[in-house]
């Protein structure tokens, strides 16, 4: 029985990490169309990824507030990841798989993070609580 409740709480924090990346992915589309920075975009994300948690958690309630949270701020993160490999690769005129295996996952975390303005991350956080408001709400059904 504690078996079957650890793999569940392990699996739904992997399909919530997986959901995450291809937020962020996703994400990422209409940054590289406009050529313009959309943190606000993390809003309705959030919103987003707290309904598909809500939906596929057995129990919605603290663990999916947490994993929608948890899922926006990867995204974020995986967004900032691949903004940063982008922007390598432009500038040393190779591909973005190419730019991301030769910089490596600590230095495109490290500039990720650099990068981050005050106001971008609040609008990460905001993103987060309204994801885990979001998946939260499915526990009054």
């Amino acid at each position: 029985m504690m078996l079957g409740r650890v793999a569940a709480a392990v699996l739904a924090w992997l399909s919530a990490s997986m959901l995450a990346l291809a937020g962020g992915a996703v994400w990422m589309v209409p940054i590289v169309l406009r050529g313009a920075a959309l943190p606000w975009l993390a809003l309705p994300l959030g919103w987003l990824l707290g309904l598909a948690i809500r939906r596929w958690v057995r129990r919605p309630g603290r663990l999916a507030a947490a994993l929608a949270g948890y899922a926006l701020l990867l995204a974020a993160f995986y967004l900032r990841c691949l903004l940063v490999a982008a922007t390598l690769a432009g500038m040393m005129g190779i591909g973005l798989a190419d730019a991301l295996r030769q910089a490596g996952p600590g230095l495109l975390a490290q500039l990720a993070w650099q990068g981050l303005a005050p106001a971008e991350l609040l609008i990460y956080l905001l993103g987060a609580l309204l994801a885990a408001a979001t998946a939260w709400r499915g526990a009054a059904r």
